[in-house]
Order: C-alpha cells, then structure tokens, then sequence
C-alpha cells in the first residue's frame, strides 16, 4: 500500500481534509433545519372520548310544562283541588290542561300553588290560575317568555 508521503502533495491534501473537517462540524446548523411539530393546521386535535356534548334550545322562561292545568277562576282552581281530594266539587269546573310548553307570563303569587298567570300566547289559554309551583328565579340555560 502506498503511503500518503509518496503521493505528490498527499499531505497537503489529507490536511487540508483535516482542517475542513473540523470547520464543518463547529458551524451551527441553519434555524430551518430543525423540524417544529406544532404546526398550526397540519397536526389536527383529537376529538375528546364520549358523545359529543350538544346543547338543547333554550327554553322561555317562566313557562307552564305539559301536563300542568290552567283554570279561568281562583274558585275552579278550589274546586279542582277539592275534586281531587275526593270531595263534590258543587258545579262545572272551568280548568284545560296543557298540551305543550306554553311561556306565560306571572300576574300574581297567592301562595306556592296558587299562582295568577297569562299566557303570551292567547290561543293557549289566556288568563287564568294554575296550582304549578313556579319559582321566582329562572333555571340556568332558559331566556325570558317576554321575547
């Protein structure tokens, strides 16, 4: 094998070599060599587990429920309750149940099942007593009847 001091300027070449070698590996890399993971808009977040949560429409507030009973008078509100314990009622009772959420309106409170309402809707009732408990403050998640 042939020595690097026999080839013509094979020392002059193999420090060169050397020299350059060393010159390369102190010089830092560029700033857009390193690789960036949090690209926005290339990696995609992972939806979290479980249903989707989906909020519902808000509802008016105050507002009769299905199912709760309207009577045109006070007295067809005494009545019906009398009915309902079993006793006679002594004549016809002027009372519609509700078929559907209706918002409503509250004229006056007597007492916590005895409340004066009307309804925003005249067709669904208009004015009258309802024996639904209907507290003073809305619950989280509904807006105003009045809209």
């Amino acid at each position: 094998m042939m020595s690097l001091q026999r080839i013509p300027g094979g020392t002059a070449v193999a420090s060169l070599l050397v020299i350059a070698t060393g010159a390369l590996a102190q010089q830092p890399p560029p700033s857009d060599s390193n690789i960036k993971f949090n690209a926005p808009g290339i990696l995609l977040k992972k939806p979290p587990p479980g249903t989707p949560e989906m909020k519902g429409p808000l509802q008016a507030w105050p507002r009769l429920e299905a199912g709760a009973v309207l009577c045109r008078t006070e007295d067809d509100l005494d009545r019906l309750a009398a009915r309902h314990r079993g006793e006679s009622a002594g004549g016809p009772i002027g009372c519609q149940i509700i078929r559907a959420a209706t918002p409503i309106t509250v004229i006056q409170r007597k007492s916590p099942g005895r409340t004066e309402v009307r309804t925003n809707n005249p067709e669904a009732g208009g004015s009258g007593w309802t024996d639904v408990w209907l507290p003073e403050r809305a619950p989280p998640g509904s807006t105003s009847a009045a809209r």
